[in-house]
């Protein structure tokens, strides 16, 4: 009997995990009967009764495991080092606030089972906020245009992966993984599913406007060179600019020495903008750098606190 992995983050989510944890039961001995089954969540140091709720159902069902963070490890390395931590012959990563809908489950073992290796859940629609999913868009299509690696638009991780690409992912060793950027680089051929993106169920989303520019700029910082290209042309196009121009007024000066003062807003003009210009690429200049460090440092993903009913006899991935 092939096993399901259904791996689900968590981070202050005590009004989601046990009708999150009933509904996805109720597909597999509905829906999926011919399959076994593992749910795994992953806490990354919630703040309320999560890890209390989380306890309360795996000491109901042995097939729900959990693993408790020492402490908040990030938004991408928990989940990763959770999908890398299951056993099935196929993981689904979702997240733990129903906005990624369980009854996408059927759909991805389905296509799953028709022998692609990723299904992916890929947004149409959502019910979030209007301007945050329009600021999304522009982000995926100004990533897509000048990423390297082709990137999948209104993607969030939401999928099934094959034991055989959980594999890959293991042997990454990436100490800042970006599993996004990990599936459109790394993934073999894959089956990309609609759906519409629901809201919260209940409780208040973890992520701020710090959270998703943290997100942003490791997906720029990590699969584009557009920054970085960008500051050399700019500073080949003011160099010159700047040569012309004092060049020209070099000549009007030896020309009409007296009738020809230079006066201080050029100057002043000049210094504000090279001065911002500066700024702007030091700044992206240190996204980049604090990318190479996070990934060079060579850190553990996450450090655990607890396991709950992990079999001592199991292999442990």
């Amino acid at each position: 009997m092939k096993k399901i992995s259904i791996m689900l983050p968590t981070y202050n989510e005590e009004e989601n995990v046990i009708p999150l944890s009933e509904e996805i039961v109720s597909i597999f001995n509905t829906q999926l009967s011919q399959y076994d089954y593992e749910i795994l969540f992953i806490d990354n140091c919630s703040k309320d009764s999560t890890r209390e709720k989380i306890a309360e159902i795996c000491s109901k069902n042995p097939k729900i495991k959990a693993i408790f963070n020492a402490k908040n490890f990030g938004q991408f390395n928990s989940p990763f080092y959770g999908i890398c931590q299951t056993t099935g012959d196929c993981t689904i990563a979702m997240c733990s606030d129903f906005q990624e809908p369980p009854s996408m489950i059927p759909k991805f073992v389905k296509e799953w089972e028709n022998g692609y290796k990723v299904v992916i859940g890929v947004k149409t629609t959502s019910k979030e906020n209007s301007l945050v999913y329009f600021l999304r868009s522009c982000y995926y299509k100004l990533i897509k245009k000048f990423s390297d690696v082709e990137q999948i638009e209104h993607f969030t991780g939401f999928g099934l992966y094959d034991k055989s690409f959980v594999d890959v992912m293991r042997n990454l060793d990436d100490s800042k993984p970006f599993l996004r950027g990990i599936v459109a680089e790394l993934g073999p051929q894959r089956k990309e599913i609609p759906f519409e993106q629901q809201k919260r169920r209940a409780g208040k989303t973890s992520n701020n406007w710090a959270s998703l520019y943290d997100a942003a700029m490791l997906s720029f910082t990590s699969y584009t060179k557009i920054g970085m290209r960008i500051a050399t042309f700019l500073g080949f196009i003011f160099s010159g600019i700047s040569f012309l121009v004092a060049l020209v007024y070099l000549i009007l000066k030896l020309v009409w020495w007296n009738n020809f003062p230079l006066g201080m807003a050029p100057v002043l003009i000049g210094v504000f903008i090279f001065g911002s210009l500066q700024l702007l690429f030091i700044g992206l200049l240190g996204e980049y750098i604090l990318t190479i460090n996070s990934r060079i440092i060579k850190r553990p993903l996450v450090i655990e606190e607890k396991r709950i009913n992990f079999d001592s006899k199991e292999e442990t991935p």
